[in-house]
């Protein structure tokens, strides 16, 4: 059955709520419970029982730009991973809000690629707005699994 534009827009907005859930765990239960809710996420919403993710986080440089294990994934979600140093954990930055703002949509049956802008607002209301895009692939129970996940900074000449 070929992925709908819907069912995109719930995969996002599942994203968001999970990292949403992630920060505030931080804050109520510390890393370890932080840890958990975001492996959780990992195992439920990306795709690393089907293949190598490919994920390039925000703030990710040098030889560990890209991360294709979910070691590499969850250290840049909470951080606290010696082998990841630079790592402070995107996912543990007090997140209330996160919303999507799509520029384009490529659906091809199984496979369907999103970009655009998702904009992150904090408990302070300070907002960070980054670009970003996903691939998503089914897997064998019919569940969306991202398999590409690319996010930067806008760039500002």
């Amino acid at each position: 059955m070929a992925i709908l534009e819907s069912e995109l827009s719930q995969a996002l907005a599942s994203w968001g709520e999970g990292l949403v859930k992630v920060s505030k765990s931080y804050e109520a239960g510390g890393i370890e419970k932080a840890s958990q809710l975001a492996n959780e996420m990992l195992n439920s919403l990306y795709g690393f029982h089907i293949g190598p993710v490919l994920f390039k986080p925000t703030l990710s440089g040098g030889s560990q730009t890209f991360r294709t294990t979910k070691e590499g994934a969850l250290s840049y979600f909470v951080g606290h991973n010696s082998k990841y140093p630079q790592d402070s954990g995107f996912g543990i930055k007090f997140w209330r809000e996160v919303q999507s703002e799509k520029s384009a949509v490529c659906i091809d049956e199984n496979i369907a690629m999103w970009m655009g802008w998702v904009t992150f607002t904090d408990k302070d209301g300070n907002v960070t707005k980054v670009d970003k895009s996903f691939g998503y692939k089914r897997d064998h129970d019919g569940s969306l699994k991202i398999m590409l996940h690319h996010s930067s900074l806008p760039y500002h000449p």
